[in-house]
């Protein structure tokens, strides 16, 4: 028998859906108050606390598909998904540790700030073409997500939807920029945690557990029912490659997401940042494991009740109208909704950023201020538009596209970071050649562009798992490699990296005007990382 999510009284969802959005947008109004300068709108003027900022990162993470397609993974893979959503929690501690200090120091609005400075004009528009790609990709699956929680909400058909929801988001996140983009992901982060956790305590008590009091970890007692109903719930399913081909699609992708360093630039000082992490990773730890918890009880539900939940991405949603009241129902979408808001938010200031900032630094230089701010609003709304009618013929999965882009931005941008942040022979041509080539084979070798060109099957191939084992570390080794050849030809010296670009490596490290050439510039371990990831490029060639 199937279950599916329906309010009893679709008013009290209506009524939940118009307070977040009147306090979304009352908070985006008192940030346009404050918005005077571009350190302002894309930075929040680096004024950001450590709690504040915390929030807000594990918001604009946390993104609709925790809500609804990270649960249906569940449903589906049970426990060895926990490993998968390992590499995405270690990916912004990893951003900070790697880069994101040391770039704060620049005071910088995006990565693609760095890019510019430490490789020059030409290897930034590549960049910053991906990085805009990917964001709208990312955007798109929110969109997909939003379009279906009002469907849910509202009884109207799907497009109606979409068009409805996602103009609303649009305009609070236009009006506050990264001062209401951040204020706001703090206080959906609250909402959501609260939506996520709470109700499960309720419905963890109806389903007879002692730990309903503390639903992230308190549910050991359900275990040996889940092992009598579903024995296969806790086996480790794939082989050593499947969880090992993990690490270069979920975790160098959001690496280099530029809407979550955005957050990591926007702290007061470089202390600030750093305890953003601490606090990014206890609010996010919250609201993971109460995700995993929701998955579980999904798949116990099913196994001792007998209803087949029809569609996985509403596990959440069916559980809390089977067992709370209809207001709580209502909330628990709302929180829902308040996930997929804050990520929008980022992905749209990202994208105002690297086109109001970085790319027309390049194509305007001489442009005013003010002016450039006025076309990094209007890129942040368009960027909204573009995620609204990609979203009328949605992907089938809902995390497909958003999980598909991290291994695309891992290939064309995280090794263009991480090695310009930490080697100084990192050449600009050997970037925009391992960066295109990579990116595009990337895309060719997916299941969604040329079905019959894949590397992988079924879902290591539509996550972009299997692709990104073969495109990530070929990415890494072009690079390395093109980079020691290219600077050791004269005809291509133009290309080499200069004493300035040198400098500001130092510098970001920390070292001011102190310059040592011996500093980050060796080429020993760079050839090892090069051959390993060679041998790890052949391992993700062999047949999945």
């Amino acid at each position: 028998m199937p279950a599916e999510y329906a309010l009893s009284n679709v008013w009290i969802g209506i009524g939940v859906v118009i307070i977040l959005f009147f306090i979304f947008y009352g908070v985006g109004y008192m940030a346009s108050r404050k918005t005077t300068s571009d350190a302002d709108f894309y930075a929040a003027g680096f004024s950001i606390g450590p709690v504040t900022n915390g929030l807000g990162m594990a918001a604009t993470w946390a993104s609709l598909a925790t809500f609804l397609g990270v649960i249906a993974l569940i449903l589906k893979l049970q426990v060895p998904f926990v490993y998968l959503w390992i590499q995405w929690a270690i990916s912004i501690p990893l951003l900070t540790l790697l880069y994101g200090t040391s770039l704060r120091r620049m005071k910088a609005f995006t990565p693609a700030t760095f890019i510019k400075q430490r490789y020059g004009k030409p290897s930034t528009i590549v960049i910053v073409c991906w990085m805009i790609l990917i964001m709208v990709m990312y955007a798109l699956g929110q969109m997909i997500g939003l379009g279906r929680a009002f469907e849910l909400l509202f009884g109207v058909p799907y497009n109606t939807a979409l068009v409805v929801a996602g103009l609303a988001t649009v305009g609070f996140i236009t009006i506050g920029g990264m001062y209401g983009a951040t204020y706001n992901a703090a206080f959906q982060m609250v909402v959501m945690t609260i939506a996520m956790i709470v109700p499960m305590g309720a419905i963890m008590k109806a389903m007879g557990s002692s730990g309903w009091w503390f639903p992230p970890l308190a549910y050991g007692d359900m275990v040996p029912d889940m092992i009598a109903a579903i024995p296969t719930f806790f086996d480790m399913k794939y082989d050593f490659r499947w969880y090992f081909a993990l690490i270069p699609a979920f975790t160098l992708g959001p690496v280099a997401l530029p809407h979550l360093a955005m957050k990591v630039f926007t702290s007061s000082s470089v202390k600030n940042a750093r305890w953003a992490v601490v606090w990014f990773a206890i609010f996010l730890g919250l609201l993971f494991s109460g995700t995993y918890v929701v998955g579980f009880a999904g798949n116990y539900f099913t196994a001792t009740t007998g209803k087949v939940i029809a569609k996985p991405d509403q596990t959440l949603l069916i559980l809390n109208v089977f067992y709370n009241p209809t207001l709580v129902a209502a909330f628990v979408m709302g929180g829902a909704l308040a996930a997929g808001l804050s990520t929008i938010g980022g992905n749209l200031m990202a994208i105002a950023g690297l086109v109001g900032s970085d790319l027309l630094g390049i194509l305007a230089p001489n442009m005013d201020a003010k002016k450039k701010m006025k076309w990094g609003y209007l890129a942040l709304a368009l960027g909204g538009i573009t995620a609204i009618l990609l979203a009328f013929k949605p992907p089938k999965f809902l995390v497909t596209s958003i999980l598909w882009a991290f291994g695309l931005l891992a290939t064309t941008a995280t090794p263009a970071i991480l090695l310009g942040v930490w080697w100084k022979e990192a050449n600009k041509l050997a970037l925009m050649v391992s960066s295109i080539f990579c990116g595009i084979l990337f895309i060719v070798i997916s299941p969604h562009v040329i079905p019959s060109i894949c590397v992988g099957k079924g879902l290591v191939a539509a996550l972009g798992m299997s692709g990104g084992m073969v495109t990530i570390p070929l990415s890494f080794a072009m690079f390395i490699v093109l980079s020691i050849i290219f600077n050791r030809v004269s005809a291509l010296s133009a290309y080499a990296p200069t004493l300035e670009d040198k400098m500001v490596i130092d510098r970001i490290h920390g070292w001011g005007d102190h310059y040592e050439e011996k500093h980050y510039n060796g080429i020993t371990v760079p050839i090892i990382i090069a051959i390993v990831c060679m041998g790890v490029f052949a391992w993700g060639l062999q047949p999945w």
